[in-house]
């Protein structure tokens, strides 16, 4: 048995994004698991999701929609939740299967971060780890919480220094729809964005969303546009 977690709170993200999630692995995990989402609202989550409070934590409100609070992941304990864990944003799509995530290494594994290569700094948009093994990251922030805050821009940088013994993912496996699927300018104008090949996640960290790069939807700047994908629905779903 393994497990997949993710977290939802505030309102940027509803209920549908947990339950496609929650679909995707269906389909591209063929080990037992236990699919856990932490929020702070459970209305519209549909049954197979195990739903959990998020656990009480502090961020200044400057920084209350930020990515921190996903910190909490790191505690001593989830539930009744144990061994290999597989954590995933809500703001990804499963393209393939994602079995050998949980058999890749014995170490923390993340994304090598796509914008800050060779700089030790993961993405965390999915990381593997066991329940309660780093939990010193969160403890630490809570006992330096101003210093911490003050040195890290943002909490990927923070875990990643902060547990430093971390492994990478292969770098097809987990891709970005901003850098790996959309053509380069200005070949963006007229070839739709592709799969990444070898992709097994594609993520959407920052915009757009799924739904923004399904109908080519990017804040309506023209030196971001870029033609609709509307093959990512056969698989974000």
């Amino acid at each position: 048995m393994v497990n997949v977690i993710c977290i939802k709170w505030g309102s940027r993200y509803g209920a549908d994004y947990v339950n496609k999630l929650y679909r995707m692995v269906q389909r591209n995990l063929t080990r037992d698991f236990r699919f856990v989402c932490l929020t702070d609202d459970s209305s519209g989550i549909q049954p197979g999701v195990e739903v959990l409070p998020i656990p009480e934590f502090f961020v200044p409100a400057t920084k209350a929609v930020s990515p921190w609070r996903k910190l909490v992941l790191f505690s001593q304990k989830i539930g009744d939740l144990s061994g290999k864990t597989l954590f995933l944003d809500l703001d990804v799509a499963i393209v393939g299967n994602i079995d050998v995530f949980f058999d890749f290494s014995e170490k923390f594994t993340i994304i090598e971060n796509w914008s800050q290569k060779g700089q030790g700094i993961g993405n965390s948009s999915v990381y593997c780890f066991e329940i309660g093994r780093h939990a010193d990251v969160l403890s630490y922030y809570e006992t330096h919480r101003d210093d911490v805050l003050k040195q890290y821009k943002n909490e990927q940088i923070y875990l990643s220094k902060k547990i430093g013994d971390i492994a990478y993912w292969p770098s097809s496996w987990c891709q970005s729809f901003k850098y790996g699927a959309i053509p380069a300018w200005p070949m963006r104008l007229w070839q739709m964005p592709r799969l990444p090949s070898g992709c097994k996640i594609l993520v959407f960290h920052g915009h757009p969303n799924p739904d923004e790069a399904i109908v080519g939807d990017y804040g309506h700047k023209w030196r971001k546009y870029f033609r609709p994908a509307p093959w990512i629905s056969d698989y974000w779903h």
